[in-house]
């Protein structure tokens, strides 16, 4: 069979693979996360090695109520090993390790995805500024209020 019809073991075409992603991207943005999941986990069975399974297998973890961070670094492990120059994916990354309390280790994929991005157009490594941004007005706060607190 051709790549269009697919083939006759039932595997999708990449541009079939790249749609469904699409439409499981789309739930995910909408928060119908049980929907996104549902496809992404189907994408996998697919095809294991799929970027664009893991990458939203890993985001609807992070998004989850309360995020499950140890399959969302499995996933977005996978897809940053697959494709290292997703911003969203450094990020995404970044933000489970910041969880995970390894500061050091998501300062790293932070600065990757901002790296990734020097026109400053990908919205997943505008995240990365903001989170890196805020962290940065954190610590400076915390350090004004130790210096007020040893002042007093």
């Amino acid at each position: 069979m051709t790549e269009e019809t697919g083939s006759p073991t039932g595997q999708i075409t990449e541009s079939q693979s790249q749609a469904v992603a699409a439409l499981a991207f789309n739930y995910y943005q909408q928060g119908k996360l049980h929907e996104a999941e549902t496809l992404f986990r189907g994408l996998q069975l697919l095809d294991p090695q799929a970027y664009y399974s893991h990458a939203g297998m890993g985001a609807v973890a992070l998004a989850q109520s309360p995020p499950r961070l140890a399959d969302a670094y499995r996933h977005l492990t996978k897809a940053a090993e697959l494709n290292p120059d997703d911003p969203s994916v450094q990020t995404n990354l970044g933000e489970v390790l910041l969880r995970q309390a390894q500061p050091e280790e998501a300062a790293a994929h932070f600065k990757k995805a901002i790296e990734l991005d020097p026109k400053q157009q990908d919205p997943g490594a505008a995240r990365a500024r903001a989170i890196v941004s805020g962290l940065t007005a954190l610590a400076g706060e915390v350090k004004r209020i130790r210096a007020a607190s040893s002042a007093a």
